[in-house]
């Protein structure tokens, strides 16, 4: 049968759960949980094609002067999904809100009720790209459970018509999605526990999947060393805290140093790692700026052993 004949997986009732309304409170926590483990698991046969997308979508964002921006599109789940990942970015990884969009059917309003007819709304998703004037600086995360929501394909369509990178992420194979996208990650998500509630397994494997591929454009782009968030946004005492053990891990100082870098350094963990080394502000600032705000780069100029 076709993809137009047959219900997708994610819409489809599983005899798997038959009678789940009717089973005691832990089988049914433990039906969830293990369909959840599932669809995380189905994520690993993704990664050669989610690592090439991360790839693509850092060389764009690095080379761009600091143009390019990351937008994602979506609509009801799959948005709200998007909209969690991306606004993590900023605090997480000093990421330019400036160079954050999201495109969602049905707009904000959307984000906390259901929008009528705002899924298929195609026109909007179109005038919502053209409004964002993308050009091949820019890369694009287009979610779908299904695959088929027309505002999120037609939305992915014109944003690579105009040249930004497009990543696809969908739970059903071969849908319109993951042909308009450039690089086509399917998350088998398989049937759900509560049929066609996608918020579930698909919602899961497509958090879980936005998760992995910004965290390694994060990564590629040079705001992660050693596994710590260098990049971060001291907003709040928690996070001041996180930035003074940050730098005491890396450079191996004491507290009252890492405090008196961070001091100096306005807040900036990679520029207070260079302070503790000697330099003034004026030269880690150059020196960042020597080797793309890259704190191993940085520190290898200095030290080409490091």
């Amino acid at each position: 049968m076709t993809q137009g004949t047959k219900k997708p997986k994610t819409e489809q009732a599983s005899p798997r759960y038959k009678g789940i309304d009717e089973w005691a409170d832990d089988k049914v926590l433990s039906a969830i949980l293990n369909a959840q483990v599932k669809s995380i698991s189905a994520i690993r046969k993704a990664i050669p094609v989610m690592a090439q997308a991360a790839e693509a979508a850092a060389l764009r964002l690095k080379d761009d002067g600091g143009n390019g921006r990351i937008v994602y599109i979506g609509s009801g789940t799959p948005a709200r999904l998007a909209v969690q990942d991306g606004t993590e970015l900023p605090p997480t990884f000093g990421w330019s809100r400036l160079r954050l969009a999201f495109v969602i059917a049905g707009k904000d309003k959307a984000l906390t009720q259901a929008v009528e007819g705002a899924e298929d709304d195609v026109q909007a998703a179109e005038d919502s790209i053209r409004d964002l004037k993308l050009t091949a600086n820019d890369v694009c995360f287009a979610i779908s459970a299904s695959g088929t929501t027309p505002f999120t394909v037609a939305a992915c369509k014109a944003a690579r018509a105009a040249g930004a990178l497009t990543i696809g992420i969908a739970s059903n194979p071969d849908t319109p999605l993951l042909h308009a996208a450039e690089y086509a990650v399917h998350t088998d998500s398989g049937p759900e526990p509560v049929a066609g509630s996608t918020r579930m397994n698909a919602g899961t494997a497509q958090t879980v999947a936005l998760k992995m591929m910004s965290t390694l454009i994060m990564i590629r782009l040079g705001r992660v060393y050693d596994g710590h968030m260098v990049d971060v946004e001291p907003t709040n005492e928690k996070l001041r805290r996180r930035s003074e053990r940050m730098v005491r891990d890396i450079t191996g100082c004491d507290a009252d140093e890492a405090k008196t870098a961070l001091s100096g350094a306005s807040g900036n963990v990679k520029l207070a790692v260079l302070l503790t080394t000697g330099m003034t502000a004026d030269e880690g600032r150059a020196l960042l700026q020597q080797n793309d705000n890259n704190l191993r780069k940085a520190l290898r100029a200095l030290k080409p052993s490091i």
